[in-house]
């Protein structure tokens, strides 16, 4: 197990994670340049509350894995919104009623879309 994971492991990890579940329309966003919020957003959404929960919950299961735990997890009780905060990298998982309602890639549409096609199936 890597001592330090670099930020693009760390993406990887979550990305897989997320594609494992069967995330939908997973993005990957780098906001570092606009905000001192995060270096990268991910954002993917799930079909239901539960997937949602499932979702975020292997995401920050895979990270464990690799030694590395959340600042913060926030909307985990049947929650439609789940944030994992890592710092640098801050996952959002959404139902997709609320990820339109959001609409965090519009928010954020300065930053710069990562290629995220090797991680995915």
């Amino acid at each position: 197990m890597p001592d330090k994971l670099t930020q693009e492991q760390k993406l990887e990890i979550i990305v897989k994670a997320l594609d494992s579940k069967k995330a939908e329309d997973i993005k990957v966003i780098k906001v570092g340049d606009l905000t001192i919020i995060a270096d990268y957003f991910v954002i993917a959404d799930g079909t239901s509350s539960t997937q949602t929960k499932a979702l975020a919950d292997e995401a920050e299961y895979k990270m464990q894995e690799n030694g590395v735990t959340p600042n913060r997890v926030q909307g985990n009780n049947g929650s439609n919104w789940v944030i994992i905060d890592y710092g640098d990298i801050v996952v959002h998982v959404f139902s997709k009623d609320q990820r339109d309602f959001y609409n965090l890639e519009r928010l954020w549409r300065d930053g710069e879309d990562v290629d995220i096609s090797d991680w995915i199936k």
